[in-house]
């Protein structure tokens, strides 16, 4: 299934690979790599689309991730042992006005023709998937595994419609809202606070429409009360594509205890977020953020995911600025060990049936010693060194989540006994 070479692996201990503590436990680092070779592996939440879609971005090319700001291609994904990912089609939030909606649907319909061409032009190396089934039909012939996920519901407007559409062209979840409240239901980092107290009226019937097409329900980023308004309405398990645990992180894009409580028993699964300021509580950086602020008022911005909401050539000189700062002032990121905290604490909360894995890689996502998708079987090592069984980390690493799209899929929902 993979075509990762085992002395690599050992060789690599001499560049600092894999955390300090496994380095001198060669039997650990074997039995880490056989379940990571063996596993089919897939990552629900990456944002490559972004990269495809401005253009100049070879994804079948093994691309260093601080030139090219970059996480997430061909190469790395077979040197990480990654089977399958879902590129996101992201858009920030924009004006929520007939005009704003219209153009964000009209860059959403971008964004999916740019993710066809990739595949079409790349056909021999990864191949688009719908299905659990699928994943394991293409995964055999050891090519790439591509789902599509939707990430915010901004370019649907007041359009219920457009959800069939997302689905005919692949998407199979989609985020309800980003990082601002939209017409579908209130965020959980709009500065601005509640405004619906969860979701719209109008979210009601989008959260209807998906369970009737078969589409996940994807929580993060939403506020709490909307999370429960969805868990209250949902028919069908619903997911968390790229959060964490709030009890390890304070940060309102965590899930709180009583949350994953409800969401495992709801059937879902919660994807653990590798975005550092979500993993561990990093003290800032003065200078940094000074810096940062300065970029963000130059362009008029709230925050750095609104880069996307400036025209082409904007865009183009705002990330380029955005990665030299980047390069002046590093940002201090978690660990492995931090980030599988996380799935401690959720799995002794909840169960190993709830927890999977949903970098947000391109969108933010990085860790020091998992910093593309390339050092993903650094995650499976923790997980060995921490007692985690082979099929526990199966499930981690896909079982878990399959098993809630194909419940999805059905339109049935499942209970789950908590631990």
């Amino acid at each position: 299934m993979k075509q990762l070479v085992y002395s690599i692996v050992i060789a690599s201990l001499a560049v600092g690979v894999f955390p300090a503590t496994a380095q001198d436990d060669k039997a650990l680092l074997k039995k880490a790599h056989k379940i990571h070779d063996r596993a089919f592996t897939i990552d629900t939440h990456a944002d490559t689309p972004m990269l495809l879609s401005r253009g100049g971005f070879d994804v079948t090319k093994d691309n260093d991730p601080r030139a090219t700001n970059s996480k997430v291609d061909y190469p790395r994904m077979k040197r990480g042992g990654l089977d399958a990912i879902f590129w996101a089609v992201y858009l920030g939030q924009g004006p929520r006005t007939t005009e704003g909606h219209e153009a964000a649907k009209k860059r959403a319909m971008g964004i999916f023709d740019a993710i066809d061409k990739t595949l079409k032009t790349t056909a021999s190396e990864a191949e688009l998937a719908t299905t659990p089934e699928d994943a394991f039909r293409i995964g055999k012939t050891g090519k790439r595994v591509i789902f599509i996920g939707v990430e915010n519901g901004y370019p649907m407007g007041h359009d219920i419609s457009l959800l069939k559409t997302f689905y005919d062209k692949g998407a199979r979840y989609m985020t309800l809202c980003h990082s601002s409240n939209n017409d579908i239901c209130d965020s959980s980092t709009d500065p601005k606070g509640a405004e619906y107290q969860g979701l719209s009226p109008l979210g009601e019937q989008v959260v209807n429409e998906m369970n009737r097409l078969g589409m996940m329900i994807d929580v993060s980023h939403v506020s709490d009360s909307t999370f429960y308004d969805v868990i209250r309405l949902s028919k069908v398990p619903i997911i968390a594509s790229h959060s964490g645990a709030r009890a390890v992180c304070n940060h309102p894009r965590n899930l709180t205890d009583d949350m994953l409580k409800a969401l495992a028993k709801n059937g879902g699964v919660i994807q653990l977020n590798l975005l550092s300021d979500y993993v561990k509580t990093i003290a800032p950086d003065p200078t940094r953020t000074a810096a940062m602020d300065a970029l963000l008022a130059k362009y008029g911005l709230k925050n750095r995911t609104a880069m996307s909401t400036l025209g082409e050539e904007d865009q183009k000189k705002a990330r380029a600025e955005f990665m030299e700062l980047n390069k002046k002032y590093p940002v201090q990121l978690a660990t492995v060990k931090d980030a599988v905290d996380h799935i401690d604490h959720m799995v002794k909360l909840i169960g190993i049936d709830h927890v999977g894995m949903g970098a947000d890689f391109d969108g933010g996502g990085a860790l020091a010693d998992c910093f593309d998708v390339s050092q993903y079987e650094n995650m499976t090592v923790e997980l060995v060194r921490r007692g985690y069984s082979k099929k526990d980390i199966e499930k981690i690493w896909g079982g878990n989540f399959f098993r809630v799209m194909k419940a999805v899929e059905k339109g049935t929902i499942k209970e789950v006994a908590i631990r």
